[in-house]
């Protein structure tokens, strides 16, 4: 597991940042790298568009900043058919791993990695959440905006945040991630109310479109780690990528994924067909000239995105059920962002609704 950690070129710190005391731990995690004071983190801005490419450039620059709005938010996906329910906590902006795919390069107005710093207000924000909801199950999960764990080595939010859902009745802490920073969840009392999940694909997209995230073998290493710690496991196949030979390889990527762990303690997994914004697909185009994410049969859908034809997606769902039946007959296995029409379809059955899919989750966290 010899993922390389995040170092930046240099550091700018928002002024108010300087009152959390997690700023100063960060720096003292990153000594040696040029620090500076900014006022308003925008001023960077021109610098960056100057840039040949602000994206990458903006990767180099860490800033620390208070989170101006709510941490915890309703997933995007809640206006879709079917939905989960999930909550979203976002505690960082932007990721450095540069998948091909990412939907952060279209997405986030400021092209500079941010941690934000105010971690009391993000904590009891999140008790605040819990406290509103005592006759519901909250599944809460980072890595909407920035992968959960990657940054964590500088961060060590995660030890924070693994006991105060530990000391929750109501809710479980899912952290998505391509990496394998995970040492600081060893040792900690989670009390199995943390599910520590991977997003997957098969080797070869993780080579050639996951330019920078954790080797495939390496997450499977992570995850098995984290079992022997007690975690529960999820996978998230998403974006399912559509190309010559994708059967074998994906086929293939599902084996593995379950002799590495115990298939007992999966809690779910998800499967979602590439999706991405006409705007993403040009700068893909620009910036990852040799990626194959721009090409391939594509439509209109769902929320202004373009994704693959309907039978094509179906084919992929269908044919990733079988595999993950015959390699965990019990896994439960979900879709995001797709029509009833589709889990019927592919899967051969759907929810009934929103609350149908948020009450069966809820079931399976439930029980520890």
């Amino acid at each position: 597991m010899n993922m390389a950690p995040y170092r930046p070129e240099r550091i700018v710190v928002q002024t108010d940042s300087w009152q959390d005391a997690s700023t100063q731990e960060i720096l003292d995690r990153l000594r040696g790298i040029p620090v500076e004071t900014i006022a308003d983190i925008d001023a960077l801005l021109p610098e960056l568009n100057r840039c040949s490419d602000p994206r990458a450039s903006g990767k180099r620059i860490l800033v620390l900043a208070r989170q101006r709005g709510h941490f915890v938010t309703p997933c995007p996906g809640a206006g879709a058919e079917v939905c989960c329910n999930y909550f979203i906590v976002n505690y960082a902006s932007n990721c450095h791993l540069e998948c091909t795919y990412c939907i952060l390069q279209s997405y986030l107005n400021h092209p500079a990695l941010i941690i934000f710093t105010n971690l009391d207000q993000l904590t009891s924000e999140i008790a605040s959440v819990l406290e509103r909801n005592p006759e519901r199950m909250l599944r809460i999960g980072s890595g909407e905006l920035s992968d959960s764990l990657a940054l964590d080595d500088i961060t060590h939010y995660s030890r924070r945040l693994v006991p105060l859902f530990a000391s929750c009745s109501n809710a479980i802490l899912e952290l998505k991630t391509k990496s394998t920073q995970i040492a600081n969840l060893e040792g900690l009392d989670h009390r199995g109310r943390t599910i520590v999940s991977w997003s997957l694909n098969s080797r070869p997209i993780c080579r050639s479109e996951e330019l920078k995230a954790a080797a495939f073998e390496d997450r499977l290493a992570a995850a098995r780690r984290c079992q022997e710690w007690g975690y529960r496991i999820g996978f998230h196949f998403d974006p399912l990528i559509h190309y010559e030979g994708w059967e074998e390889d994906y086929e293939a990527a599902v084996k593995e994924a379950f002799q590495a762990v115990d298939p007992a303690r999966v809690v779910w997994v998800s499967l979602g067909a590439l999706r991405f914004t006409p705007q993403l697909r040009e700068v893909v185009r620009r910036r990852f000239s040799e990626s194959r994410i721009p090409y391939g049969e594509f439509v209109p859908g769902h929320h202004g995105k373009i994704r693959y034809f309907r039978p094509i997606r179906q084919e992929m769902y269908s044919k990733m059920r079988t595999w993950l039946r015959e390699a965990a007959p019990e896994v439960f296995v979900y879709l995001c962002m797709e029509s009833r029409a589709t889990w019927e379809e592919s899967l051969g059955e759907a929810p009934r609704d929103t609350a149908h899919l948020s009450a069966q989750m809820d079931r399976l966290v439930a029980k520890g």
